[in-house]
């Protein structure tokens, strides 16, 4: 092994980002007391650098800046330098990103933020160059301005800091409740999220463009609860349009980050673990409206591609591949003609060539981003398969291999809703799997953590954490009718409530009260690239309510809602899953208790049950013999098997019909109202 020039003090860690930067000539400090003590014992200011390693401009300025020994002389000199994981810290990252978008009305990635010693910021960005460029201030620049604001100009930093302060508390304060939660409210949200719908294209707005799995979900949602086709044809045009782009990798399976254009073409080629969490769900739910063979299709390409390449061999899944391999964006995932030709034989390419868009010139940088014209036949399994196992012989995008407890939690949901839909038992059991990885890895003494990797678990979990991961576990329970992920899920939502409600105010803290202390203790309701923690917490609050006849869950879930139903109104288009939650919270969800002997006894009725698209509904399947399962949960209780056969009650408001155990009975009693 050749020795490194330099090491600073992220060397012990264990975050594949923070070990990027081990041996930068800069003096990086991992986030810490030791650095603030530095700081405050030097009268420096720290200098704050967030990302996260499947950042493509993330790397660029490491490149740029980090690796060059002037800049990090000048960085050294000035600053006491802390670099910070945002996937580890989301706390950090919120927290200081609020402040950047403040002080420059933009944010993003990787961000720089200068704090006192005291962690409270007065100036930042995002990414710098290192000379002057783009109409943009090199970064020596900025350090050698920033260090003399620092050194001569203390009143204006200290007016600064106090006013962000301020702000930054007034964020996680109240907004007031005025006006109720009701179906207008949803109606509203529909006709403010559809304004920038794109028709061409689907999708909403223009470049760069987003997967909208949150609000095509509300959509989905709206279509059950309206009956406007309208809505459901924006998740059919969406759905269609991004599964056949070049977002989603074609052979390989999974989506890109995001759309460079509005056309779904060019991805920012990263794949990170929670939108192919979002997505697959989203494509199993239209699945279940449609039957559609393509969404089936894209839902399996990507679970199957995150049990290939996402999973670890224990069970956990990872979170990220980068955009980036051998110092090239994308690739990786490209082509040329003459490579496929080759591969493929001049009759057996042409029918790949013509299906995906494959041209001389090519779409991307002299290559080929490959892409689906729906007009063409597509080529056979074979030459996908043999293409397939050629790219397997390039280098490969490095892989971040943390476990995050909240995206394993998104992607448990999906993985679990998936066996029972698509029977497929393989998804199943990597759902059983995964939830298995993170009780025995990531809880300690009745909390959840984090991350895990290399046998290293860190940093007590925040509420997504939490939030996410019950969702999961309830999901996994209503799929299979396993108690013991009820059971968990119970016990970490008491958890979360002792650890993270606001008993002087309402809503959920991001971080727990056993986490240290930061400048603020702040709140998030918005649903952004992952849904926000009030928003999940309070959608498995409301099944977790019913489940087990527990009011205060359901008040709980009212409060959050009370919280945002404001900005609801102003911002709808920030709020997918909050508003896929209150549709649950307003309507009459099917309460369905299925029993029976065992797995075995009850599987073809809750095949049916999760055949059809019926989101707003609680499933409860038990077996004879689970005492503790018939205590807990009382939509199990007095439920007879008729005929010695398993049977399905299909109840709203605990009152229930007929029971059945006949697939047709049962169909019709899902399908009509109470």
């Amino acid at each position: 092994m050749e020795q490194a020039e330099f090491t600073n003090h992220l060397i012990n860690e264990s975050s594949p980002y923070l070990l990027q930067h081990a041996h930068n000539p800069v003096d990086w400090y991992p986030w810490g007391e030791a650095a603030f003590a530095k700081a405050r014992s030097e009268n420096k200011p720290v200098l704050l650098s967030i990302g996260y390693s499947a950042c493509h401009w993330c790397h660029v300025m490491a490149h740029e800046s980090f690796e060059n020994e002037d800049i990090a002389q000048l960085m050294n000199e000035l600053f006491v330098n802390i670099k910070v994981d945002r996937e580890e810290r989301p706390d950090l990252d919120q927290i200081y990103m609020n402040a950047v978008q403040m002080m420059t009305h933009h944010g993003g990635w990787p961000m720089t933020v200068f704090l006192t010693p005291d962690a409270v910021p007065f100036y930042g960005g995002t990414y710098f160059p290192p000379q002057d460029r783009y109409n943009m201030p090199g970064f020596p620049r900025i350090l050698i301005s920033v260090a003399e604001a620092y050194r001569d100009r203390q009143n204006e930093i200290a007016e600064t800091t106090a006013s962000l302060l301020n702000e930054l508390k007034r964020l996680s304060e109240p907004t007031g409740k005025e006006r109720e939660i009701d179906q207008e409210l949803l109606d509203a949200a529909y006709t403010g999220m559809v304004k920038s719908y794109d028709s061409i294209h689907g999708g909403f707005g223009g470049a760069p463009k987003f997967p909208p799995a949150m609000a095509l979900e509300f959509l989905l949602r709206t279509y059950v609860r309206t009956g406007d086709e309208d809505a459901l044809d924006m998740v059919q045009h969406t759905t269609e349009k991004m599964a056949r782009g070049g977002i989603y990798d074609q052979l390989g399976g999974g989506f890109h980050r995001y759309s460079t254009d509005a056309k779904w073409l060019v991805p920012h080629f990263e794949k990170m673990l929670y939108d192919n969490a979002l997505l697959s769900r989203l494509y199993l739910h239209y699945f279940q409206v449609s039957q559609s063979p393509l969404a089936r299709e894209t839902a399996e390409g990507i679970l199957d591609y995150v049990l290939r390449e996402m999973t670890a061999p224990a069970g956990g899944f990872y979170s990220t591949q980068d955009a980036d391999s051998e110092g090239h964006e994308g690739k990786f995932f490209v082509w040329d003609l003459e490579e496929i030709k080759s591969a493929l034989g001049e009759a057996e390419s042409a029918a790949f060539i013509s299906h995906y868009n494959v041209t001389p010139g090519g779409n991307f940088e002299g290559k080929n981003i490959l892409n689906v014209n729906p007009s063409t036949e597509p080529p056979t399994s074979e030459s996908r398969r043999k293409l397939f196992d050629l790219r397997e012989q390039r280098v490969k995008p490095d892989r971040d291999e943390k476990i995050i407890t909240a995206w394993n939690g998104l992607m448990l949901a999906s993985f679990a809703e998936a066996g029972v839909i698509l029977g497929r038992p393989d998804y199943t059991e990597a759902g059983r799997k995964n939830a298995d990885f993170i009780l025995s890895n990531l809880t300690r003494d009745g909390l959840l953590l984090r991350t895990y990797k290399d046998g290293v678990t860190k940093f007590n979990a925040y509420l997504e954490d939490y939030a996410f991961f019950i969702e999961g576990l309830v999901t996994l329970f209503e799929t299979t009718g396993e108690f013991r992920w009820l059971q968990e899920a119970i016990a970490l939502t008491d958890r979360m409530v002792d650890e993270f409600w606001d008993e002087a105010g309402a809503g959920f803290f991001f971080t727990g009260k056993s986490h240290e202390d930061l400048i603020v203790r702040s709140k998030d309701y918005f649903d952004n690239a992952i849904p926000a923690g009030n928003s999940v917490a309070a959608s498995a609050l409301l099944r977790l309510a019913i489940l087990t006849d527990n009011q205060r869950y359901r008040d709980l879930a009212q409060a959050v809602f009370g919280e945002i139903v404001n900005s609801v109104r102003r911002y709808p288009s920030g709020f997918g899953y909050a508003l896929s939650a209150m549709d649950f919270f307003l309507s009459s969800p099917k309460e369905i208790a299925i029993v029976g002997k065992d797995a075995a006894d009850i599987q073809p009725l809750l095949q049916e049950t999760w055949r059809q698209y019926l989101p707003n509904k609680v499933v409860a399947p038990g077996f004879l013999e689970d005492a503790e399962a018939i205590r807990v949960i009382p939509l199990l209780q007095n439920r007879p098997l008729m005929n010695g056969q398993a049977t399905a009650y299909v109840c709203e408001h605990y009152v229930c019909k007929q029971p059945v155990n006949e697939i047709g009975a049962l169909t019709a009693s899902l399908t009509k109202s109470q």
